[in-house]
């Protein structure tokens, strides 16, 4: 890879994004207030065989997934991909996702031994299987990941999405937050309050790529850090930034008391979307993205900070062990040429 290759790579945009929460009509509802009556399930929008066997975490994932890739415009009108999926690849985050399949088996196997379990649900159970059912769904077949690491495990897929295409593993990245509500989830969560049931996706991609096929860039993916703290993670993705950020997307709080507020910079909005949406665990930094995307649209504005995790502090059980903060920019167009 060239010198102008390589600075081109290093720039990853936001080409796209999809939602697939009840009530939530798209990206640009995200920060909407809770409407009266529950929305429709996204997953009755799903069509095709092979559904039965897909856990929940699985067919959200897909829901989502696929709006993305048609908001980016690299989906056809039979939904087939437009574009090499050689290198493109799928980032899941979920820390919960297939967790439902793997009590399932676990029971049987107690109760009947690995005889009873099926050939069917049996494959379900490896912690990959949401990312590898998109990537055939669609024909995706770059790097193929899955993250389940804590409350900074969204943010995260966000950043290693970016860092495959900036070093040249992949040209297009599908980023997926998911995190399923069910029983399983439910008692090892315990009393945790609300929690979001559904997935989030983005189209991350190389500058480019999104120029060389005429798209339409939605944000610049920024500065990431992570730390064993909330203001260093904080400060290091705000490096070289001249001007406060738009607004800022707070951080989940983990379950024992913890003051989020106290790192904010000053002056500026702060979005608490668990507080919207119940706690998101490894959704809420795609979550967060989207989102943020879709305010830089309707806004105008420059930056946007989004955060995840605290950090240890002491006393108590529950705490997060690590804080991810990440920077988004606006785009300015148009992009090189490319016309939007």
């Amino acid at each position: 890879m060239g010198a102008a290759e390589a600075t081109v790579r290093a720039e990853v945009l936001i080409s796209g994004s999809g939602t697939a929460l009840a009530g939530v009509p798209g990206p640009g509802a995200l920060l909407d207030p809770p409407g009266g009556e529950p929305g429709t399930d996204p997953v009755d929008s799903l069509r095709g065989p092979g559904l039965r066997y897909k856990d929940r975490a699985t067919k959200l994932a897909l829901c989502a997934a696929r709006d993305a890739l048609a908001d980016a415009g690299l989906l056809g009108r039979d939904g087939e991909l437009t574009v090499d999926g050689d290198d493109f690849g799928v980032v899941v985050s979920s820390n919960w996702g297939n967790v439902d399949t793997v009590c399932d088996a676990s029971a049987t196997i107690r109760r009947s031994t690995y005889k009873a379990t099926s050939p069917m649900l049996l494959p379900n159970t490896a912690s990959n299987v949401t990312a590898s059912w998109v990537a055939i769904a669609h024909g995706l077949r770059g790097a193929n990941v899955t993250l389940c690491n804590g409350p900074t495990s969204g943010l995260d897929a966000v950043h290693w999405a970016r860092t495959l295409i900036a070093a040249g593993r992949l040209r297009r990245a599908l980023v997926i937050g998911v995190e399923p509500v069910n029983e399983p989830v439910r008692h090892l969560v315990g009393d945790a309050g609300p929690l979001l049931d559904g997935a989030v996706a983005l189209v991350a991609e190389a500058a480019d790529a999104v120029r060389a096929r005429g798209g339409t860039p939605l944000a610049r993916i920024g500065r990431y850090a992570r730390s064993g703290d909330l203001p260093r993670a904080l400060a290091g993705a705000r490096q070289g930034e001249s001007s406060p950020p738009d607004a800022w997307w707070l951080p989940e709080r983990p379950l024992s008391p913890a003051t989020p507020d106290t790192t904010r910079p000053a002056g500026v909005p702060a979005h608490d979307l668990s507080a919207r949406h119940g706690r998101c665990s490894g959704a809420l930094g795609v979550l967060q993205c989207v989102a943020a995307t879709a305010e830089l649209a309707r806004t105008g504005g420059d930056s946007m900070l989004a955060a995840a995790g605290q950090g240890p502090r002491a006393g108590g059980p529950g705490e997060d062990d690590a804080a991810a903060a990440l920077v988004l920019h606006r785009v300015p167009r148009p992009l090189g040429g490319a016309t939007s």
